[in-house]
C-alpha cells in the first residue's frame, strides 16, 4: 500500500529539502582557503612582528580542520616600496587579504578602491580611518602596564622610577600614563623620569637615555624599547613591552606588557567570511583593539624574578589583574604625553 501522504506533510517535506538545499549550499559555500600577504614595517625578530606570525601559526592549528590558512612576509617596507608590494600582491590575484603590519593606510587608500573584493588590513597608530575594505587594527598596552608600575612602585627603593619610550605616540603615551598610574595607587608619592629617542629601533640611543634616568635615581625602568643592556649593567629591574622578552635580560626583566593577536585574527577572518557569504566589506572607522578580558594583552610571567618578587606584591597584583578582567576595575585610556 501507497504511504498516505497528506498535503501538509508534503509541504513540510519540501520546505525541509529546501532549507536542506540551502544549507548544503551554505556549507559548501564556506571557504576552505585563506592567503594572506603581510607587509612588515619593521623585522621579524622585533615583537611587533613576531607576535603576529607567533599568532597565525596558532590559529593556523586551531582552524586546521575548516580553513586551510597560509602567509607570506616582507622584510621591512616604507613609502613607494610599501605600496608597489601591495600593488604587486593585489594585481597577483593570489591573495584573499593584504595586512600591512604598521602605518600604512597612505599606501592603501590608493590601491583599495581598485581592488574591491581584496580586504586590507593595517595595524597600529598613525593609520587613517578609511572604511571600505580596510579594516584598522590596534593595540592598547595601558592595562598590563598599570599591573607593572603597580610592581614599580612596591618595589623601588629610591621613589623614582623610569620610562624610556619610543615616540610621544598615541599607544606609546597610554601605556607610560598607565604606568605611573599604577606606581601611583600603591605609592602616591613615587617620582618618575621620561625620555624618548625620537627612534622605534635606535638601542644605543635608547641605552643613553636610561643611562641619565639610572644616574638620576631611577632604579626601576620600563624600556619600552630593545635594548636592557644599562638594566643589566647596573643591577635594576627592567620591564619590557610588547613581547616576553625575558630570555634576552634574564637577571634584569621582570615582566614585560605583552600583546597577543589571536583574537584580532578570528576577528578578520570572521569579517571576511562574513564577505565571501555575500556581505559587503565594513571597514571599521575607528581603530579595534582587544582588551586584557578579550585576551588581547596580558603581562608575561616573572621568569626568575618570581622567587625574588614578595609573595605579597604577587598576589595583590594577581588579584587587580584578575579586577581588570571582570570589569571590576577599569584603567582608563589616557594618551596625553608625559612629561
Amino acid at each position: 500500500m501507497a504511504p498516505n501522504i497528506t498535503r501538509r506533510a508534503a509541504l513540510v517535506g519540501t520546505a525541509g529539502a529546501i532549507l536542506l538545499s540551502g544549507l548544503a549550499r551554505s556549507f559548501a559555500a564556506e571557504p576552505a582557503r585563506l592567503k594572506i600577504a603581510i607587509i612588515m614595517e619593521s623585522r621579524i625578530d622585533v615583537g611587533w612582528s613576531s607576535t603576529l606570525i607567533d599568532a597565525l601559526g596558532k590559529i593556523k592549528s586551531e582552524m586546521a580542520s575548516t580553513l586551510d590558512l597560509s602567509w607570506e612576509y616582507t622584510d621591512p617596507l616604507w613609502n613607494e616600496d610599501a605600496e608597489n608590494a601591495i600593488r604587486l600582491y593585489a594585481q597577483s590575484g593570489e591573495y584573499d587579504i593584504i595586512w600591512g603590519h604598521g602605518r600604512y593606510s597612505d599606501q592603501i587608500r590608493k590601491l583599495n578602491a581598485d581592488f574591491p573584493d581584496i580586504m586590507f588590513v593595517v595595524a597600529g597608530s598613525g593609520n587613517a580611518p578609511i572604511g571600505a575594505n580596510q579594516y584598522w587594527l590596534y593595540k592598547r598596552l595601558h592595562e598590563p602596564s598599570y599591573l607593572l608600575g603597580m610592581l614599580a612602585g612596591r618595589t623601588t627603593k629610591s621613589g623614582v622610577i623610569g620610562l624610556v619610550g619610543t615616540f610621544a605616540a598615541d599607544d606609546v603615551n597610554d601605556q607610560i600614563n598607565a604606568y605611573l598610574d599604577g606606581a601611583r595607587s600603591v605609592r602616591p608619592d613615587i617620582r618618575h623620569r621620561v625620555s624618548f629617542i625620537g627612534s622605534w629601533s635606535d638601542n644605543a640611543l635608547a641605552a643613553e637615555h636610561a643611562n641619565v634616568q639610572i644616574a638620576s635615581g631611577a632604579d626601576v625602568v620600563f624600556m619600552l624599547t630593545d635594548n636592557f643592556k644599562p638594566c643589566e649593567e647596573h643591577r635594576i629591574m627592567c620591564f619590557a613591552n610588547i613581547s616576553d622578552q625575558s630570555k634576552n635580560a634574564p637577571t634584569a626583566l621582570a615582566s614585560s606588557a605583552i600583546i597577543n593577536w589571536e583574537p584580532d585574527i578570528r576577528w578578520i577572518v570572521e569579517e571576511w567570511r562574513k564577505h565571501k557569504a555575500g556581505d559587503p566589506f565594513s571597514g571599521n572607522a575607528e581603530p579595534k583593539w582587544f582588551s586584557m578580558a578579550q585576551g588581547g594583552t596580558d603581562i608575561a610571567p616573572y621568569h626568575e624574578f618570581d622567587a625574588k618578587l614578595p609573595e605579597a606584591v604577587k598576589q595583590e597584583i594577581a588579584s587587580t589583574r584578575q579586577k581588570i578582567i571582570s570589569g571590576a576595575l577599569v584603567i582608563p585610556v589616557n594618551t596625553a604625553e608625559v612629561k
